[in-house]
C-alpha cells in the first residue's frame, strides 16, 4: 500500500468517526440542524424585509438578490461544513494540544479539517440550496451548456474560496492567537459582504471585498455573468466576462492561504508544557 493510499484510509476512518459521532444522540443533532436552518432563514428575512421598502437594490430585482445570495450562501455553507472549524485553531495552540498533531503521520492541516465534519450545518447549507433553486426558476437565463456549466463552476469556486479564507485566518492564528474575532471580520464578515451587490459598496469596500478579500467572486460577479448584466457603473470593469474568472480567483485564494498557513507553521515553536 502506497503512503498516498495509506493516508487516504486514514482520513477516511478520521471522516468516519465524526459523522458517527454526531448521529449517537439523535434529538440533540436534530434541534442542531433545525438551529441552523433557522439561522439561515433570519439571513434570508434580511433580505426579503430590505425588498418591502425598496424596488431594487443595486439595479438589482429580488428574483436576482436571490439568485446572489443562492450562489454566495451555497457557497459558504458547504465550506463551512467542511473548514469552518479550521480557524478554532487557538484552543489547541493556547492548550498546547497542537503539539500531539505533529506526532502522527499526517499533515497538520489535513488532521485539523478532519477533526470535525459540522454536519449540524447541513440545515443551512440545505435552506441555501432551496433559495437557490427557485431563483434559478425566477429569473431569466438563457440555458446552454455554457451556462450550466457556469453555475457549476461558480459555486465549486465559492465553497474553495471561502475554504482558502478560513484556512488563511487558522494560518494567521498563530501569530494573532487570542485574534479569532479579527480574523472573523474576513470570513464572517466576508460572507455578509457576498450576499450583497458590489455595486452598492464605498471605494473602501471595493478595495476589500473584490481585492483583499475578493468575496464579490463568490456571488456577485457569477452572478452578472449567468443573467449576462452589464457591469454595473461604479465598477464599469467588472463586466460579467469576469465571472468566468471565478476559478482563478479561488486558485490564487488558496495560494495565499496555503502561504499563510505554511508561514504560520513555521513560526510555531510548540506548546511550551
Amino acid at each position: 500500500m502506497t503512503d498516498l493510499a495509506r493516508s487516504a484510509r486514514a482520513y477516511r476512518a478520521l471522516l468516519a468517526s465524526r459523522v458517527r459521532s454526531q448521529s449517537v444522540y439523535t434529538t440533540s443533532f436534530a434541534l442542531d440542524v433545525l438551529a441552523s436552518v433557522l439561522t439561515g432563514a433570519v439571513e434570508f428575512a434580511e433580505v426579503w424585509i430590505v425588498f418591502h421598502n425598496v424596488r431594487s437594490l443595486g439595479g438589482l430585482t429580488f428574483p436576482q438578490i436571490c439568485l446572489l445570495f443562492g450562489i454566495a450562501h451555497v457557497g459558504f455553507s458547504f465550506s463551512q461544513v467542511l473548514f469552518g472549524h479550521v480557524d478554532r485553531i487557538t484552543r489547541y495552540l493556547r492548550a498546547g494540544t497542537l503539539d500531539a498533531f505533529y506526532l502522527r503521520p499526517l499533515s497538520v492541516l489535513g488532521q485539523l479539517v478532519t477533526s470535525e465534519v459540522a454536519l449540524r450545518r447541513v440545515g443551512w447549507a440545505a435552506l441555501s440550496v432551496v433559495v437557490l433553486g427557485w431563483a434559478l426558476t425566477a429569473v431569466d437565463i438563457a440555458w446552454s451548456p455554457a451556462t450550466v456549466l457556469l453555475l457549476v463552476l461558480a459555486l465549486i469556486s465559492s465553497i474553495a474560496l471561502f475554504g482558502a479564507l478560513f484556512v488563511a485566518a487558522a494560518g494567521l492564528q498563530f501569530f494573532l492567537v487570542d485574534a479569532e474575532e479579527m480574523t472573523n471580520a474576513f470570513t464572517y464578515g466576508g460572507r455578509y459582504a457576498s450576499q450583497q451587490p458590489a455595486s452598492i459598496f464605498g471605494p473602501g469596500l471595493i478595495v476589500a471585498f473584490v481585492f483583499a478579500v475578493p468575496v464579490a467572486f463568490t456571488g456577485y460577479v457569477p452572478m452578472l455573468g449567468l443573467l449576462d448584466l452589464p457591469a454595473p457603473a461604479a465598477l464599469p470593469w467588472l463586466g460579467p466576462q469576469f465571472a468566468w474568472a471565478a476559478p482563478l480567483v479561488a486558485v490564487w485564494t488558496w495560494v495565499l492561504a496555503l502561504g499563510c498557513w505554511r508561514l504560520g507553521t513555521r513560526h510555531y515553536q510548540g506548546g511550551g508544557g
